[in-house]
C-alpha cells in the first residue's frame, strides 16, 4: 500500500514522502496513529501543490535577499564613541549596535544574529561588516565607520 508520510517514521522515511508499506503496517500502525495518510489522487496532488508553495517561497526569500543585499552596498552606517587616551574604546561595539544603528540611518530593521563580527570592534576606523541575508548563499555588506564623540 502507498501512504504519504505526515511525520518522520524510523525505518519507513522522512515526513512528505510517498512510501509503499504493507497493507497491515499502514491500516494499524501508521494511519489511526496519524503519522500516514493513503496515497490516493487527492492526497498526492494535494503534495505536490505544498511542494510547489514552498519552493515558491523560498524563490521570493531569496529575491528578497538580494533584494536587501543591494539597498545594504549603498549604505554607510557611523556610531561614535567614546574613547581613552590611547585611542582604544570604552567597552567595544557590537553587532546589535550595528543593527541599531543601521535601523537609525536607513530604517533598515536587521537582525543582529546575521551581522557577522569575528571579535567586537574596540577601535576607530573603517569596517566592511558581512551579512548573512539567506544562509550562506546570498551575503550583503555593511559599510561601518566608527568615530569619536
Amino acid at each position: 500500500m502507498k501512504v504519504i508520510l505526515l511525520k518522520d517514521v524510523k525505518g519507513s522515511g522522512k515526513a512528505g514522502a510517498v512510501v509503499e508499506v504493507s497493507d497491515g503496517f499502514a491500516r494499524n500502525f501508521l494511519i489511526p496513529k496519524g503519522l500516514a495518510k493513503t496515497a490516493d489522487a487527492a492526497s498526492l496532488n494535494d503534495l505536490k501543490n505544498k511542494e510547489a508553495a514552498r519552493l515558491h517561497k523560498i524563490e521570493v526569500d531569496k529575491a528578497e535577499a538580494r533584494e536587501l543585499a543591494a539597498k545594504l552596498e549603498g549604505i554607510l552606517v557611523k556610531i561614535e564613541a567614546a574613547s581613552g587616551a590611547d585611542g582604544r574604546l570604552y567597552g567595544s561595539i557590537t553587532s546589535q549596535h550595528v543593527a541599531d544603528a543601521l535601523k537609525a540611518a536607513s530604517g533598515i530593521d536587521l537582525d543582529k544574529r546575521k551581522i557577522v563580527l569575528a571579535d567586537p570592534i574596540k577601535a576607530y576606523g573603517k569596517y566592511e561588516l558581512p551579512v548573512k541575508l539567506y544562509g550562506s548563499e546570498i551575503q550583503g555588506k555593511i559599510n561601518l565607520i566608527v568615530t569619536e564623540k
